[in-house]
């Protein structure tokens, strides 16, 4: 009951930022325009009936012959609720996505290892630098396109 709820609140407010929305038992995906993600983010946060205020994850897709080669993906948890929300972003090869880190504390590291890995890049990020790879480290080792020799 809860989801059906979930789901008819969500899309009557934010309807505008939503390319698309996939209804589960115990989650909700939605699809959000990469101009508006902060909004998103920021509306289930902060609302008090929602609650999404742990970010658990970050994560990002590479489909290397699409227009918007990278897939972003956020998973937001309401331990209120009892429910998920993943919000998914689509972006170009090019595009800076803005930083969480003044909303969720814990976006600080999930997007330093997106950046390290994938190469995406975060406006406002404080401390955007490699994480999990050495400093001199040359490319960014999840991209489709990533060699696979050649680099010590």
């Amino acid at each position: 009951m809860l989801g059906l709820y979930f789901l008819q609140h969500v899309t009557k407010i934010v309807p505008k930022f939503l390319l698309g929305v996939i209804q589960g038992q115990s989650k909700c995906i939605l699809v959000v325009k990469q101009s508006y993600l902060m909004q998103v983010v920021s509306f289930f946060s902060r609302s008090l009936s929602l609650q999404f205020n742990i970010l658990s994850d970050i994560t990002a897709v590479d489909f290397p012959n699409n227009k918007n080669r990278f897939m972003v993906v956020y998973s937001l948890l309401s331990l209120l609720n009892n429910m998920r929300v993943i919000i998914k972003v689509h972006i170009t090869a090019l595009t800076h996505l803005p930083s969480l880190s003044n909303l969720m504390l814990s976006s600080n590291w999930l997007e330093r290892e997106v950046w390290d890995m994938y190469g995406i890049f975060f406006n406002g990020h404080m401390d955007l630098r490699r994480i999990l790879t050495d400093y001199g480290f040359l490319g960014f080792p999840l991209r489709k396109d990533f060699p696979l020799t050649g680099f010590f």
